[in-house]
């Protein structure tokens, strides 16, 4: 099977380089490609210079932009198998060959790496945790599906799915209402117990002001994507 691992970048000089090796080291029989989403340091520099594989986008997307172009270079490229994984360090790929493994055994459409099954390792900020436990709690309303961990930005998707994301993706703040997506689209959603690791540089796009933003944004764009189902 062709599998690919999505690196969304912007800004991420300080972990795109051990983010790269991590997954060459881990997973070698994963392709790769890093979307640089128009950074302003030199991530993509840092990229040319080892050569990583590398899309560089003229303009800033965001990270629904940034993932989508990835989801769109894997059904372009007949990939069987696509899975996001940040650019910041937070992840780790020594899962990745597991997620795959239950991906196809389980005869799964997607399986997310999960940090709140076992609890171990980065849990976040206890604010963020009631945040992950609401959308937890209103997902499971609109889909009868219990994802512990919603905004997990570890996924891995298999081909169907990655041909439903490549034609659209959410643009803001993405993870919660495009699990939604596909739920609603009747595929089937697992996931697989991870630990992640605390971001070592860099700041999270999500600020505390920007907190109460996100959780009416994504609130009402997960009511209207089940309604639209």
């Amino acid at each position: 099977m062709k599998k690919l691992v999505i690196i969304p970048a912007y800004n991420e000089r300080g972990g795109i380089e051990r983010t790269v090796r991590d997954v060459m080291a881990c997973a070698p029989d994963f392709d790769y490609v890093v979307v640089n989403d128009c950074s302003t340091d030199d991530t993509l520099e840092i990229c040319r210079k080892n050569n990583f594989h590398v899309i560089n986008l003229p303009v800033n997307l965001g990270i629904g932009g940034g993932v989508q172009t990835g989801y769109v270079y894997a059904w372009r490229n007949g990939y069987d198998i696509a899975v996001q994984f940040d650019g910041d360090g937070q992840h780790n790929a020594r899962y990745l060959n597991a997620m795959a493994d239950k991906l196809e055994n389980e005869r799964l459409d997607m399986v997310i790496g999960s940090r709140y099954i076992k609890k171990e390792g980065f849990q976040s900020s206890g604010i963020r945790r009631i945040g992950i436990r609401y959308f937890t709690s209103l997902i499971k309303l609109v889909t009868g599906k219990k994802i512990t961990d919603p905004t997990s930005g570890m996924r891995m998707a298999g081909r169907d799915v990655i041909g439903i994301y490549a034609k659209n993706y959410p643009k803001d703040y993405p993870e919660p209402e495009s699990v939604v997506t596909i739920l609603k689209a009747g595929k089937q959603v697992g996931e697989l117990p991870v630990q992640m690791n605390a971001r070592e540089e860099g700041i999270s796009s999500i600020s505390p002001r920007k907190s109460v933003y996100y959780m009416i944004k994504v609130s009402l764009a997960i009511f209207i994507e089940a309604i639209r189902r």
